[in-house]
């Protein structure tokens, strides 16, 4: 994890300026920090654990194409071909609502385990400002809002589900 995270923007080929930073967010934020964590206090891999790192890793991922899409016109000029640069303004925009949609829609296959984890969809309203501001065009610094409510759309489905995943334990 500390040699993806070096090599995200530093070592002769920063993967992070080639357009597959999205990939390594969700893998390492989600899947690697959350399964990873289970892993060590349980010493396997459980179906919980991944599940759980769908949601957590897609809203990093919606934080760093926030970050992209707002970065995208300088990142273009400065040869830095994040995946917004390489697919464009729209299909970033298109991607952050997709991704934060999809993190509403992996909690029901929590729920098949652990049936209160359904509480993180009451996070669901604070998607729909930083979607609205997405659709509308915002940019650049029109962007800053998005990046703020996206971080607190992730502190709240993460208390949610915590809680959530307690209640049914």
């Amino acid at each position: 994890s500390i040699m993806a995270a070096w090599t995200y923007t530093g070592g002769p080929k920063p993967y992070g300026y080639l357009g597959f930073g999205e990939v390594f967010v969700f893998a390492f934020f989600g899947v690697v920090a959350t399964a990873g964590t289970t892993f060590v206090q349980d010493e396997r891999v459980t179906a919980l654990g991944l599940g759980v790192s769908v949601p957590v890793g897609l809203l990093a991922v919606a934080l760093l194409l926030t970050n992209n899409l707002r970065d995208r016109p300088r990142d273009a000029v400065a040869g830095k071909k994040t995946l917004a640069v390489r697919v464009g303004d729209r299909a970033s925009r298109i991607m952050y609502v997709c991704v934060v949609v999809c993190v509403f829609l992996s909690m029901p296959y929590l729920a098949i385990v652990r049936p209160w984890a359904l509480l993180g969809l009451a996070a669901f309203p604070l998607a729909i400002q930083p979607i609205r501001t997405v659709l509308r065009g915002a940019e650049g610094p029109a962007l800053i809002p998005v990046l703020i409510a996206t971080s607190r759309l992730q502190l709240a489905v993460g208390l949610a589900l915590t809680v959530g995943l307690a209640a049914s334990g």
